[in-house]
């Protein structure tokens, strides 16, 4: 499969070869749902915590005494239904992550960038970096590719410092290595840009993950 390559200002520079086993796959949206859903799972903190009515301050005295007050008999202040008590049932800190099969979660990552590039969705663009951290420069060079509209991940082989540094001021825009793309950059970002390293360095990700 060929695709076109564009330079920085714009111009279409060359085509390049894709491998269809990563941008070729079929449409499988079970597969790619289960991989968000498991990379969701695997984010979540956990440490949510509630007391219960052995755990909240006070209530060590019974309020009064039990018979003959007219009032409902009251073990502690504590009570889960008082203000102040304890709660029933709540979260307690829990490991949420859980694992799939490496194969599913490298099969619904070629499937959600096939249907990105499908989408069109997905553009290939010569190597570059920055000279300083600057985010003018950045902004620059999204705008003249027209990236500066929805949200936007750039694909490199490695993340230099400047890069880093200018793309944390531009709102929606993220910069990742080729081998920490996940199913979520994927399906969450409007825009996916390759640099032609970046996707050198996908192609070797994926065929080590196969040997």
């Amino acid at each position: 499969m060929k695709v076109d390559y564009i330079a920085l200002d714009g111009s279409v520079k060359d085509k390049i070869d894709l491998p269809e086993s990563i941008f070729s796959v079929e449409q499988n949206d079970g597969l790619v749902w289960e991989a968000v859903c498991n990379f969701m799972a695997n984010q979540r903190q956990g440490t949510a915590k509630t007391k219960t009515r052995g755990e909240v301050r006070g209530g060590g005295k019974k309020p009064w005494r039990q018979k003959h007050t007219g009032r409902a008999r009251v073990g502690s202040i504590r009570s889960p239904i008082w203000v102040g008590g304890g709660t029933v049932f709540g979260p307690v800190p829990r490991d949420y992550s859980y694992k799939i099969p490496k194969q599913k979660r490298r099969k619904a990552l070629c499937v959600a960038l096939s249907m990105k590039l499908k989408n069109q969705g997905i553009k290939f663009v010569e190597d570059f970096d920055l000279a300083n951290s600057k985010t003018k420069e950045l902004v620059s060079i999204l705008k003249t590719l027209g990236l500066l509209t929805g949200s936007t991940v750039i694909v490199k082989e490695a993340c230099s410092k400047n890069m880093v540094l200018a793309s944390r001021n531009i709102p929606k825009c993220s910069i990742v290595t080729a081998k920490d793309l996940n199913i979520y950059d994927c399906v969450a970002s409007d825009n996916i840009v390759f640099t032609l390293k970046g996707l050198d360095g996908l192609t070797k990700r994926f065929s080590e993950s196969v040997n």
